[in-house]
């Protein structure tokens, strides 16, 4: 894993548990045949591509709030 893409993404999602369930959800699309979402004339491991699809605003989350169901 890159560490300038690691700094890059860090800067837009600050909690490191959910960049990290964010970037192995992605992995793992990624290497079940989805296609990147960024193009790159380096060959990137999965890691990479997920890091720059976060650090490009490519890819979003949010997160689950349990109250907003009941409403």
């Amino acid at each position: 894993m890159r560490d300038d893409y690691l700094k890059a993404a860090r800067a837009k999602i600050e909690d490191p548990n959910v960049l990290v369930n964010l970037v192995s959800r992605r992995v793992k699309q990624l290497k079940n045949g989805f296609k990147p979402l960024v193009e790159s004339l380096e060959r990137l491991d999965p890691e990479d591509i997920a890091l720059r699809e976060i650090m490009e605003d490519k890819i979003r989350y949010e997160l689950y709030d349990p109250e907003e169901e009941h409403s």
